[in-house]
């Protein structure tokens, strides 16, 4: 659990002693990169299973920079994963705004925002990555462990991360992302993004917040600068029986008699 503040100058007072009677303990068990590495893994295999009972919805918007910094182009995409009658979990682009003639957006672009993200590197991925400590830092008040993560081995048609992860010391979770979507192809560009998460459900941490913000250098002087953007929200745990409505149609429930 965590501590947010106190009510007195005396819990604060008793805080500290405890903390001071502690602190060699804590030091003399400081934990080791293979094991932060086999716990934030065992986490992310946790939270993949968690993540597909929730429904939820994304919105992605893709922008072309002009050289003033203006978005020139835009393309905005309302996406909800939902589960129908029969339980099944599924997606659908529940709006399409604007379009985009100065890069292509193909369809594993699309795929690779509602899919890639969050990335989840579970112990079952380890094995595909080569992983490294890089030490401690504060993000947005976590105290987090850094490391690298790369492809050990990259396969033909299949998708890989390349980047840095932030681990809360705390719960031993991915609580930021910060990479990009390998390989580049020649005419398929990735741009680096940012992935934030936060603490949905009090236990595991969920992405709310991605953003990319790069230029895409396609050969010769061909180079497009680029955003994109993904929020997600409504975020709700699927039960048998629950209804979960969209517009006019409802997901979940009895046909009326």
């Amino acid at each position: 659990m965590r501590i947010a503040g106190f009510a007195s100058t005396t819990s604060a007072l008793a805080l500290a002693c405890l903390l001071s009677s502690v602190a060699p303990l804590v030091a003399a068990e400081k934990v080791k990169p293979e094991e932060i590495i086999q716990k934030f893994a065992a986490k992310e295999s946790e939270f993949r299973d968690v993540w597909e009972q929730y429904t939820y919805t994304q919105r992605i918007v893709f922008q072309v920079i002009g050289r003033s910094g203006e978005a020139e182009e835009q393309r905005e995409m309302i996406v909800e994963v939902y589960y129908t009658k029969e339980g099944e979990r599924e997606t659908r682009v529940v709006s399409d705004r604007g379009s985009l003639s100065s890069v292509g957006v193909s369809k594993e672009d699309i795929s690779d925002a509602i899919s890639m993200q969050p990335f989840v590197l579970t112990t079952e991925e380890l094995a595909k990555y080569k992983i490294k400590y890089k030490g401690e830092e504060t993000v947005d008040e976590l105290d987090t462990y850094v490391f690298d993560v790369k492809p050990a081995k990259m396969k033909k048609r299949e998708r890989y991360f390349k980047g840095r992860i932030c681990v809360d010391n705390i719960d031993f979770q991915i609580v930021m992302t910060k990479g990009k979507i390998v390989p580049d192809y020649r005419d398929n560009k990735f741009p680096e993004f940012e992935t934030v998460r936060e603490q949905i459900d009090s236990e595991y941490w969920f992405p709310t917040w991605t953003e990319a913000d790069d230029v895409l250098h396609f050969g010769g002087y061909n180079s497009v600068h680029v955003r994109q953007l993904i929020t997600y929200g409504n975020f709700q745990k699927f039960e048998v029986g629950t209804a979960i409505k969209y517009g006019s149609v409802t997901e979940g429930e009895d046909d009326p008699q």
